[in-house]
């Protein structure tokens, strides 16, 4: 549909008058629709779809007029290489954009798409690109087969763009961080299109292969990119070394850090809607001997369920779980080491504890999922804003339930004792190896037991293992060697079944894709408070709640293995022998 009308005459105005505007429908006919919307309700929009007055085309259109968004006609529009190549392949089909015109003094860029509610494509080309963005209209159709004529070529891979970059004579120039280098050098090469497509496309890439972490790593000789995925690190094609300052200083660029600093560490933020979904990238640089190690934490918001009951618990332990969130007043504590799903599961539980009666303030560092009803703060150690600090001022915002992100000291942990004795149910963690050995760090940290005994309900601790690939599984039986780490015997598990993954495409060869996590929960009785009393060890109390019905991580693992769901291999990897606690 040509755009012969004034788009800044319909900017902000209702939608029935735009439609009008258009000559697409009669003032009677928006009378109707809105008589319809007065009974029914619904967007008038729909209504006048549903009442076959206008087609989904021309609403949408009308949706971008009142926008103030032009409309293009891609029918008979010839859209030159070199503006093709400013949007890769990946970067065009994911976000369903065309590049239609540019101009390189004012890094201005004309796109067309389809839906008026694609303003997170502009948003990502800003971030991403640099690119100032004027987006435009177009036929659904027409796009689809624009997309189709300019992008429907063999992806670009990065192993393609390496050798690219590794022909750049300019790049080539930058090796090493020993000498001086001129801002206005480190901004060209930063803002440079290759080193712009190359991050762009690992930045895709990983969050594709639900990737946690992404690493970027300079050595005396060489340059390493690697990802986490499912907890461990895959090593993908080295870029020459000449380039590591180049793509430090892309990614602070992005996430609003300052590229002249190179001495210090530095932390940033990058916002992404990829997919349409929401993409949070914390951004850690640190200067080593041989240039800056840059680290990126990829929390993809759209890909965590935050439900108590999809987290992976056993019915028995989610009742156990249930019972101890419960609690009108207490300290409940998740313990495990980094990256052992602490954050998910408290999150898991505090969603389902947000209600309109309940006010639950956080601390977090760093907030890393915004969850509507809940006050969350950003611990900020450099002005001051610790963990202890933040939770004196929580008790006196009147909460109900407070979340301390980890007792690190003595004064967050008699804060936190605090709280819960005066009412408050809190929820913390703490880095130990299993429920039990929380008291003796407790105790290490210099709380007296009487106000361990008198406050803690209550420890989950938890680790996450690897899932079996479901689509190359098989069934096996192990040896007597690979039961033996399990401290089993072939009589033990006779008629049990084992099940392995032989490795595919889909899990990189590996027999693994996504992870799970294992629980160990213990509820503090009065026998099991009468031990901290008595300041018996970690092994006596560990006893006492096993024989209470404590599930250890080793055998909660052992239920996963036996329901096909992990491996030997896994378990024996992310657990202790009870023998060896």
């Amino acid at each position: 549909m040509p755009s012969t009308i004034d788009v800044t005459t319909l900017r902000g105005r209702p939608l029935g008058r735009v439609l009008v505007k258009m000559g697409l429908i009669t003032r009677d006919q928006v009378h109707e629709a809105l008589d319809v919307q007065k009974h029914k309700g619904g967007p008038l929009g729909q209504i006048l779809v549903d009442l076959d007055y206008i087609s989904d085309e021309m609403r949408t259109m009308a949706l971008a007029h009142q926008m103030g968004m032009e409309a293009v006609d891609l029918t008979d529009v010839e859209i030159p290489h070199d503006i093709i190549s400013l949007i890769p392949p990946q970067m065009a089909n994911a976000y369903k954009i065309v590049p239609l015109e540019y101009e390189p003094d004012t890094k201005h860029l004309t796109i067309a798409l389809a839906s008026a509610d694609n303003f997170h494509a502009t948003d990502d080309l800003r971030t991403l690109m640099e690119f100032n963005v004027t987006a435009k209209i177009a036929n659904p159709t027409q796009l689809r087969s624009a997309l189709l004529k300019y992008y429907d070529v063999e992806p670009e891979s990065i192993g393609d763009l390496i050798n690219e970059i590794a022909g750049d004579e300019h790049l080539s120039m930058m090796v090493g961080g020993e000498h001086s280098i001129d801002l206005d050098e480190l901004r060209e090469v930063a803002d440079s299109n290759p080193v712009k497509r190359l991050v762009n496309m690992v930045l895709l890439e990983a969050i594709r292969n639900r990737a946690s972490d992404i690493h970027f790593e300079p050595f005396e000789n060489e340059y390493f990119m690697r990802y986490r995925i499912d907890g461990m690190l895959y090593e993908m094609l080295p870029p020459p070394k000449s380039i590591a300052m180049a793509i430090a200083s892309r990614i602070k660029v992005m996430s609003n850090l300052d590229i002249a600093e190179r001495r210090l560490p530095q932390d940033g933020r990058i916002e992404l809607i990829v997919g349409g979904r929401p993409v949070d990238l914390r951004v850690s640089i640190l200067p080593t001997m041989f240039g800056e190690s840059v680290v990126m934490r990829v929390l993809d918001r759209g890909n965590v369920s935050l439900d108590l009951e999809r987290i992976g618990m056993r019915e028995d332990d989610l009742q156990l779980l249930r019972q101890l969130i419960r609690r009108p007043n207490g300290i409940v504590i998740v313990t495990g080491p980094t990256g052992s799903g602490k954050t998910t599961t408290l999150y898991s539980a505090l969603s389902e504890l947000n209600e309109p009666q309940t006010k639950i303030l956080t601390s977090e560092d760093p907030v890393e999922y915004d969850i509507d009803g809940l006050i969350q703060v950003q611990i900020n150690e450099d002005i001051g804003l610790t963990f202890d600090r933040a939770l004196r001022s929580f008790l006196r915002q009147d909460p109900d339930i407070v979340l301390v992100g980890e007792i690190r000291d003595l004064q967050t942990a008699e804060i936190a004792v605090q709280a819960a004795l005066t009412g408050h149910l809190v929820f913390t963690t703490l880095h130990t190896n299993d429920a039990p050995s929380v008291i003796a760090r407790l105790l290490d940290l210099g709380l007296e037991p009487f106000l361990i005994t008198a406050t803690a309900e209550g420890v989950v601790a938890q680790r996450l293992v690897r899932c079996i690939c479901t689509r190359c599984k098989e069934t096996y039986v192990p040896d007597e060697i690979v039961l033996l780490e399990l401290n089993l015997k072939p009589e033990d598990v006779s008629g049990r079944t084992f099940s392995r993954g032989v490795g595919c495409d889909y899990c990189r060869g590996t027999g693994y894709s996504g992870r799970m996590a294992i629980f160990e929960i213990m509820l503090y009785d009065d026998q099991i408070r009468n031990l901290i009393m008595e300041r018996q060890s970690t092994n006596m109390l560990r006893e006492a709640a096993r024989k209470r019905g404590m599930r250890t991580l080793r055998e909660s693992g052992l239920l996963a293995i036996y329901d096909g769901l992990t491996t030997i291999e896994e378990v024996v990897g992310q657990t202790l022998s009870e023998d060896m606690n």
